[in-house]
């Protein structure tokens, strides 16, 4: 049976399909480039990843929370920032793939990362699909009627499980490439960038639960190292 996606930004419905459409052939090549005889295997692997990583955004937003179902959904979007850090390490990959060949070889490292990649793989999206409707890509600043605040599951072990599954699965992309420079740069950029952004959430989040919240901070860390997210007081 063929599943009818409810969205709200039916005239982008072409776009849409365009990008499912992209994502799956990159998902396909990157799997034919995995199963090959060739020095870019790890690349292959790299490729399947990113590419079910932007569907399954997608996919499991229309699954959980279709009410905020749009063309944004699949991350393909989210920042300048983010498609000038892709195209810095494609560029690392096949620069240093040219220059020093055997760097890109080390098979226990892009396992490693690969392992990285499917476990924040799977945090996120069990994230996602634990909040359900309280799940949102984007920071709420006013809190919608039904908007509850979900501490059980994986909310158990970290205030924010999908921004931990997405800063592990993002440096385990660069481990699997053996791309040494976009990894430093990849994990500090991401530090900064889930540091800003969770300070940001958890005034909102205070705002809508007051003591409810605070107590969940002082039993529940934000899952990320040396970040503490915006302490409240009540």
């Amino acid at each position: 049976m063929t599943r009818i996606i409810k969205t709200r930004d039916a005239p982008n419905l072409y776009k849409i399909g365009v990008r499912a459409g992209l994502l799956g052939n990159a998902f396909g090549i990157g799997l034919l480039i995995s199963f090959s005889n060739t020095t870019w295997t790890h690349f292959g692997w790299y490729l399947t990843a990113l590419s079910f990583f932007h569907w399954s955004e997608y996919y499991t937003t229309s699954v959980t929370n279709s009410r905020s179902l749009t063309l944004e959904s699949y991350l393909l979007d989210h920042s300048r920032e983010y498609k000038i850090a892709a195209v810095a390490s494609w560029t690392e990959f096949t620069l240093e793939w040219l220059v020093f060949p055997g760097l890109k070889q080390f098979k226990w490292l892009s396992i490693l990362g690969l392992i990285l990649v499917i476990g924040g793989e799977v945090l996120r999206k069990t994230s996602m699909i634990t909040a359900r409707s309280n799940f949102n890509h984007y920071v709420q600043h006013i809190k919608q009627h039904d908007h509850q605040l979900v501490t059980h599951g994986v909310y158990q072990y970290f205030r924010h499980p999908s921004y931990v599954g997405w800063f592990y699965w993002s440096i385990g992309t660069q481990i699997i490439l053996c791309n040494p420079i976009c990894l430093v740069g990849y994990t500090i950029v991401s530090w900064r960038f889930f540091r800003q952004r969770i300070h940001e959430e958890e005034i909102s989040l205070l705002n809508f639960f007051g003591e409810h919240y605070v107590d969940y901070q002082k039993e529940t860390g934000t899952g990320l190292p040396f970040i503490k997210g915006y302490i409240g007081r009540y």
